[in-house]
């Protein structure tokens, strides 16, 4: 993984300092969109995990919303600016990174490079444990 990407994703994808919005009046990151429009497709859900797949050509951003505890990986990577409780950052992504975050009061994005970004984004769910028998 590249070293610099802790320190991007400490800053574009940590939970907030200061008192965020009330999460119920939030969309999650797979229900916000960008002007009315979806940017994020469920590519898969079950009682265990969520996957979803968020797409920002140039110029497009994601609204506010928030995250609970989340994986992210960066399929294409882009130039995104990102504003949260602690003010605004502008980082270029590269593909081929990851992060994880415990969760995300809230924040919103857009990119603002030339290149359409392509992000996935796995939240494991709370579920009960199987009373299936172990698999080989």
């Amino acid at each position: 993984m590249k070293s610099g990407f802790v320190a991007i994703a400490a800053l574009i994808f940590s939970a907030c300092a200061s008192t965020p919005p009330p999460q119920a009046a939030l969309p999650t990151a797979f229900d916000a969109g960008w002007q009315g429009e979806a940017v994020c497709e469920r590519l898969f859900e079950n009682e265990y995990q969520r996957v979803g797949k968020c797409t920002f050509p140039p110029g497009v951003g994601h609204e506010r919303h928030f995250h609970p505890p989340h994986w992210g990986y960066i399929l294409q990577g882009s130039t995104m600016r990102t504003t949260n409780a602690e003010g605004t950052v502008e980082r270029t992504l590269e593909a081929g990174t990851n992060w994880w975050s415990d969760g995300i009061g809230w924040h919103e994005v857009q990119n603002i490079g030339e290149t359409t970004g392509v992000y996935l984004i796995i939240e494991p769910k709370t579920a009960k444990k199987s009373t299936a028998p172990p698999r080989d």
